[in-house]
């Protein structure tokens, strides 16, 4: 089968490698359907230390089961199905308390990779995987866009605004506007935020979060930024979303809040031992970290979608074949396109 590999830094080309195998008895092998390119794939892609034939690190997909382990009772060959970038098992604490992004018994083990392929096994497959009524054909391409969004991004904007607490009538500041930011904004809408402002200097993607719920664009950073929505918010916002991984972005994501505020953390961190004692004196509650993904779509993400309550699809702005992998990645890195979709045949 055909799998994209990280061939050097700032680029990906394509392997042909086996056919993954069931080897566990909770395994699922998954023709994919779509996949994609993620905000996150790009760190490995610009590193310059990547092994060459290096995995990608692709981890969402829909597609359909081939075959599944001997435990595996929960779906069946021939099954359409979101395969969540996270493997929760359903039962443990974390899982039952709605956190199966950070499942107790799948440790160290609970991220997908290597997605951007045309087959794949899926570990932890049980619980994990979330079917879809029908098969792919029974859906519009818009709508296999929206599904593709399931397997991460949308639910991972949702874990933002749901770690953050967001309510009916908060004020929330979302700081990025790829994907996940995009998906915020979605999620804080859900939820009943009264006003929300994106944090973005793009104009295409300022004018898709404002079609999906945004009330204002701030595209000024650090002190000035800051004060910019102070301003409009008249005062400080009950929520920040932080949906980049820096520490500019924290910085900007506490910096927004009044005192007592609340921020959701969900951009993957690249940064090391940031301290959080300086948000001491203003009892700032922090939480975040790998999204519930399954939680979320089995209870109601799926549903929304299905029901055409939310167009997270929107977010794929270009779509491209397995064969043009390189140039997919390459646009997302020059942010000519928010997300690219890769299309198998």
């Amino acid at each position: 089968m055909k799998s994209a590999v990280y061939t050097k830094a700032g680029q990906v080309g394509l392997a042909t490698i086996e056919r993954p195998q069931i080897i566990e008895a909770d395994d699922a092998i998954i023709k994919i359907v779509r996949t994609c390119v993620c905000g996150s794939d790009l760190w490995s892609y610009r590193n310059p230390d990547i092994e060459g034939g290096h995995r990608n690190s692709g981890h969402e997909a829909i597609g359909i089961v081939e075959e599944v382990g001997e435990n595996v009772t929960t779906v069946k060959s021939g099954d359409f199905v979101i395969a969540p970038f996270t493997h929760g098992c359903g039962q443990c604490d974390a899982c039952r308390a709605g956190f199966d992004g950070s499942c107790d018994n799948h440790p160290g083990n609970n991220w997908s990779g290597g997605v951007q392929a045309e087959y794949i096994r899926f570990h932890y497959a049980n619980w994990a995987l979330v079917k879809i009524p029908g098969q792919p054909s029974d859906y519009s391409e818009g709508m296999l866009k929206s599904l593709l969004t399931l397997a991460d991004v949308m639910p991972t904007g949702y874990h933002a605004a749901r770690v953050a607490n967001v309510q009916k009538g908060d004020k929330v500041v979302v700081i990025g506007d790829g994907a996940v930011g995009q998906c915020a904004v979605i999620a804080a809408k859900m939820r009943g935020a009264s006003q929300i402002i994106l944090m973005s200097r793009h104009e295409d993607r300022q004018k898709m979060a404002m079609e999906s719920g945004a009330t204002a664009v701030v595209a000024e950073r650090g002190q000035e930024g800051i004060t910019k929505v102070r301003e409009i918010l008249g005062g400080g916002a009950d929520a920040a979303l932080e949906c980049v991984g820096t520490e500019a972005a924290i910085d900007q994501a506490l910096g927004v809040l009044h005192n007592g505020g609340r921020m959701g953390f969900v951009g993957v961190p690249h940064y090391e031992n940031r301290a959080i004692g300086s948000t001491f004196g203003q009892n700032t509650i922090i939480g975040g970290g790998p999204a519930s993904v399954t939680t979320y779509d089995k209870q109601f993400l799926l549903k929304a979608v299905l029901d055409g309550d939310i167009n997270p699809g929107r977010v794929f702005t270009s779509s491209y074949k397995l064969e043009d992998i390189d140039q997919a990645y390459k646009d997302m890195d020059e942010r000519k396109t928010i997300k690219s979709m890769i299309v198998m045949d």
